[in-house]
C-alpha cells in the first residue's frame, strides 16, 4: 500500500501536502490534526495552517465538538454528479420517485454530514419542479430549510449554536426565523416529531417538509424530503406527513439493512 508521505517525490510544493491532508482524512472518514501530522509526516503547525486555507476554501469542515476534520462541502459538490448516478442505492431512488409520484410534489433524497447538506437524488417533473437553489448552500441557510431545521434539530444545543448566525440571522424568504430563542422553539417541536416544516422561510411562495432519516442507532443519516407551492402544501398536510414519514422510514430501513446495490 501506498501511504500519503511515500507520494511527497510525485507532487510539487504545498500541492501534495494539501492532497495528502485530504487523502488522510478521505481515507479515515475524518481525522484530528494529530492524526493528520502522524499519517503524513508534517509539523503540527504546518497542519494546521494547510488546513485552515482547506476550510477557507470550503475542501473541509472543522467538527469543533469532535475537534476533527471531515471533507468539506466543494468536495462533496464536485461528487455530487457521481452521487446521482452510481453513488445513491437504486432502492433509494425508488423510494423518492414513487414519493414524488404519490405527491405530485417535488421529491428529494440529502445526506447530511457533519454541518453539510447535500442534496444527492430530486425527482420532479414540469408539473411540479424542484427548488432551484436546493443544490446549494444549505449548511448557510440551515435555519431557514426544513432539511437544514432537521439537522439543526439533531445537534446538542452547544453545538448548534457554532452553526448559527448571531442574531439577526438571515432572511432568505418572508417567513424566515431570525430569533433564536423562536427557532429554538420550533426545533424542540422537530426534534420529538423528526420532521421539519419550512413555509416561505427558504424561498418566496414555497413550502418544503422534511422528514429524518437514522441509523440502527438513532445517528441521522440524512432526509427525505418534498416541495411545492404554498397552495398546493396546504391541501392535505397530513397526507403529505404520512407519506413522507413512510418512505424516510422505509429508506432508514434499507440502510440499517446495510445493502447498498446502486444500479
Amino acid at each position: 500500500m501506498v501511504t500519503a508521505t511515500q507520494e511527497h517525490g510525485s507532487r510539487p510544493g504545498s500541492v501534495h501536502r494539501t492532497l495528502d491532508i485530504l487523502e488522510v482524512v478521505a481515507a479515515r472518514g475524518g481525522a484530528s490534526a494529530k492524526e493528520i501530522a502522524d499519517a503524513t509526516g508534517l509539523p503540527l503547525p504546518t497542519v494546521y495552517r494547510l488546513a485552515r486555507e482547506l476550510l477557507d476554501s470550503d475542501y473541509l469542515v472543522h467538527i469543533r465538538e469532535e475537534k476533527r476534520f471531515e471533507l468539506g462541502y466543494k468536495l462533496h459538490q464536485l461528487g455530487v454528479s457521481l452521487h446521482q448516478q452510481i453513488g445513491v442505492p437504486r432502492q433509494v431512488r425508488a423510494e423518492v420517485s414513487a414519493l414524488h409520484e404519490q405527491l405530485d410534489l417535488a421529491a428529494y433524497f440529502a445526506v447530511h454530514r457533519g454541518s453539510q447538506i447535500t442534496v444527492v437524488f430530486t425527482a420532479d417533473s414540469p408539473t411540479c419542479p424542484r427548488l432551484r437553489p436546493i443544490d446549494f448552500g444549505f449548511h448557510e441557510a440551515a435555519h431557514a430549510t426544513a432539511l437544514g431545521k432537521i439537522l439543526l434539530a439533531s445537534m446538542e444545543p452547544e453545538q448548534r449554536a457554532l452553526h448559527l448566525d448571531p442574531e439577526p440571522m438571515p432572511r432568505f424568504g418572508p417567513g424566515t426565523i431570525t430569533r433564536h430563542e423562536e427557532l429554538s422553539a420550533q426545533l424542540a417541536v422537530v426534534a420529538d416529531r423528526d420532521l421539519a416544516w419550512e413555509h416561505g422561510e427558504f424561498q418566496a411562495g414555497a413550502t418544503c417538509v422534511a422528514a429524518a432519516v437514522r441509523s440502527g442507532n438513532g445517528a441521522l443519516l440524512g432526509s427525505v424530503a418534498v416541495s411545492g407551492t404554498d397552495a398546493r402544501m396546504a391541501q392535505a398536510p397530513e397526507q403529505v406527513e404520512t407519506a413522507l414519514r413512510a418512505a424516510a422510514s422505509r429508506v432508514s430501513r434499507f440502510y440499517r439493512a446495510g445493502r447498498t446495490q446502486a444500479h
